[in-house]
C-alpha cells in the first residue's frame, strides 16, 4: 500500500496547477490536479485523496460551493482553501462551510507545503481506526447526549446517528473534552487544536466553535455546552465520562 500522502489540487489556472504539482511532487507528495468541480468529483470517486487544495474563485461552481457540497455529503477530507489577498469575508465563510485552513494569494509554495503538512498531522489516517492509542486510557468519551470515539473520530448522538467531523472540528472537540469545565483562551485552543501559534487577530477558532456548536445542537444564541467567557475564551461545561 502506498502511504505517500495524495494531494488533489483544484484550480482553473493551469499554470498554478502545474507549478504546485511539480513543487509538491518534488517534496515527496503524490499530486493529482483538477481544473473544476466536475474533474474534482471524478478524481475523488476514483482515488483515495488525503487532502484537497481548493481555489475559491473558479468559474462555474466555486470553492465555497464545492466545500459545502463535500461536507454535506459527509466527506471529511481536509481542505485548504486558496483565497484572494485580503478577502477576510471569503476566508471566514470558507472556514464556516468546512475548510480546515486557508492561504491568501499570492502565496509562497513553501508556506502551502508547511500548511499541508500541519493539516495532515491533524487528519486521521487509515491506520488510526485500527491502531490509534486510547487518549487518557479510553477509546470512547461520553458527554451530554454524545459519544466521541477517539480512535475512529466518530461522533454519535443519543439516537445512534453518527456525525462526520472534519479534522479541524475533531481536534477542537478533542481539546474541549480533554479539558472539560476549564476556561481555554483562543490562543490555547489554537495551540491544542491546530498545533500552531495564533496569528494576530486570527478569529478562526471562533468560526470553528460556531460550526461545532451547530453539530452539537448547542443553541448559538444561548449556548449551554460551549459557553463564551467574555475576555477569556471558551468553557466546555459538560461532564466527560470514559466508556
Amino acid at each position: 500500500m502506498n502511504t505517500t500522502p495524495h494531494i488533489l489540487v483544484v484550480d482553473d489556472d493551469h499554470e498554478i496547477r502545474d507549478l504546485l504539482a511539480r513543487f509538491l511532487t518534488k517534496h515527496g507528495l503524490r499530486v493529482s490536479a483538477a481544473r473544476d468541480g466536475a474533474e474534482m468529483s471524478k478524481l475523488l470517486d476514483a482515488h483515495a485523496v488525503d487532502l484537497v487544495v481548493l481555489d475559491l474563485m473558479m468559474p462555474g461552481e466555486d470553492g465555497l460551493s464545492l466545500t459545502r457540497r463535500l461536507r454535506a455529503q459527509g466527506c471529511a477530507i481536509p481542505i485548504i482553501m486558496l483565497t484572494a489577498m485580503g478577502e477576510d469575508t471569503d476566508r471566514i465563510v470558507g472556514l464556516e462551510v468546512g475548510a480546515d485552513d486557508y492561504l491568501p494569494k499570492p502565496f509562497n509554495p513553501r508556506e502551502l507545503l508547511a500548511r499541508i503538512k500541519a493539516v495532515l498531522r491533524r487528519a486521521p489516517t487509515e491506520s488510526d481506526a485500527v491502531a490509534a492509542p486510547a487518549i487518557g486510557g479510553g477509546h470512547r468519551l461520553s458527554f451530554h447526549d454524545w459519544v466521541l470515539d477517539m480512535a475512529t473520530r466518530d461522533l454519535t448522538d443519543a439516537n445512534g446517528v453518527v456525525l462526520t467531523l472534519s479534522a479541524g472540528e475533531f481536534d477542537l472537540l478533542r481539546a474541549f473534552v480533554e479539558h472539560p469545565r476549564r476556561v481555554l483562551s483562543r490562543d490555547q485552543l489554537l495551540d491544542l487544536a491546530r498545533g500552531r501559534q495564533a496569528i494576530p487577530f486570527d478569529r478562526s477558532i471562533d468560526i470553528q466553535v460556531s460550526r461545532l456548536r451547530r453539530k452539537l445542537n448547542d443553541d448559538p444564541k444561548e449556548p449551554q455546552l460551549i459557553k463564551t467567557v467574555r475576555g477569556g475564551g471558551y468553557l466546555f461545561t459538560a461532564e466527560v465520562t470514559r466508556l
